[in-house]
């Protein structure tokens, strides 16, 4: 059975009587531990799917399972739960509380859990160490570099070990060196059995996962896996 998959979804915004479609019915499907690259130019419907995909938003038309189950006929309670627990997400502008610790932040989605504080420091901790930052545990945002505050919101999006981590244009503010690096932190991720989708305008950042659902005004017009695959080394570089 497929983690994701969709039939006929589509999406259209209405403002006042003018209807303006997005996702023009899409149909595929993602399988657990996948990595995929949801690729297109901007006004092409990904952040959208993205969007439906991660429970932020829901379809127009057309069905949505995950696990099996169609989102459609999930309660508000059920989505939130969702969002708290199945997935997880890293975005272009890391979304890191300013004042905060980089610790303080990973610890905030555990706020809602039952774990005692020291459990939740060591957790926080560990996923810090897993993304290279254990030196970093009591900086706040502005002292650490684009790079770094992109690691934090990694680890931030594993601390509830989602079952998707949807990675929205994770190097777009980054230098390239530093846009490796997370790449790199990405693949390894998806090596260990996590499922990644990555949302992205680039080719070349779409090159560093596995399979490629390029869309073009809000219909898929390429699925298939990468032919040429770019693979990150921790230092920032490509292995040749």
């Amino acid at each position: 059975m497929a983690l994701i998959s969709v039939v006929g979804l589509k999406k259209d915004y209405i403002n006042e009587e003018l209807v303006t479609p997005v996702l023009r019915g899409l149909t595929f499907s993602i399988d657990r531990g996948e990595f995929v690259s949801i690729m297109g130019p901007s006004g092409s419907g990904k952040s959208t799917l993205m969007h439906i995909l991660g429970f932020l938003d829901t379809p127009t038309a057309g069905q949505y399972l995950f696990e099996g189950k169609d989102v459609s006929t999930l309660s508000d309670d059920e989505l939130a739960a969702m969002r708290g627990h199945k997935v997880g997400f890293v975005f272009q502008a890391f979304n890191l509380l300013p004042r905060a610790s980089a610790l303080e932040n990973i610890i905030l989605p555990l706020v809602y859990t039952r774990a005692p504080k020291s459990e939740q420091v060591i957790i926080a901790k560990k996923l810090l160490t897993a993304v290279g930052l254990e030196h970093r545990f009591h900086n706040t945002p502005s002292q650490l570099s684009g790079g770094e505050r992109q690691r934090v919101a990694i680890a931030r999006a594993l601390v509830n070990a989602p079952e998707v981590i949807f990675a929205d244009e994770p190097t777009g503010n980054l230098d390239s060196k530093s846009g490796l690096q997370v790449m790199k932190i990405l693949q390894e991720l998806n090596e260990q059995g996590h499922t990644i989708i990555l949302v992205t305008h680039e080719r070349y950042t779409a090159e560093h996962a596995k399979r490629i659902l390029q869309i073009k005004d809000g219909l898929i017009v390429k699925d298939g896996p990468v032919e040429s695959r770019q693979l990150a080394e921790s230092n920032g570089e490509l292995i040749k």
